[in-house]
């Protein structure tokens, strides 16, 4: 898979009604692009098919945490398309004080998760990070 269809797919995952024009402008690519990699991505399997889940569908991620960023300048609008488009990221929130973001990450296992905040770690302009697994919730 590409780096074209990761963010596509995590577009996707947060609106799975979104149109082809929608998809091509967040993407900066054309609709013919879009059409051609979601066709590609559903004959390959990758995509398996488009349902509608409800709050009870979803089972959260067995390795979730919450990891707080701070950005160096005027790049956090960047960072938070390049969060947003990594599948690992469930959310991600800007806030006061001593953190400039707040990103919820969840992922199949320590190693996945591991490996989704040495990468955010690398992007241009975060500066400081500090990360808190979730153990347990309660509602």
């Amino acid at each position: 898979m590409t780096d074209l269809d990761n963010r596509l797919i995590a577009l996707l995952r947060r609106d799975g009604r979104a149109s082809l024009s929608e998809l091509a402008a967040d993407l900066r690519v054309t609709r013919a692009t879009v059409r051609s990699h979601m066709d590609r991505l559903q004959q390959t399997g990758q995509i398996a098919g488009f349902t509608v889940l409800t709050r009870e569908d979803v089972a959260p991620h067995p390795v979730r945490g919450l990891m707080m960023l701070e950005i160096a300048g005027s790049g956090t609008a960047r960072i938070v398309k390049r969060l947003q488009a990594m599948l690992p990221v469930t959310a991600v929130h800007t806030t006061n004080g001593t953190w400039d973001l707040i990103v919820e990450i969840g992922t199949s296992d320590l190693e996945s998760f591991d490996a989704a905040l040495t990468a955010i770690r690398t992007f241009e302009g975060v500066t400081r990070s500090e990360t808190s697994l979730l153990l347990t919730s309660r509602r």
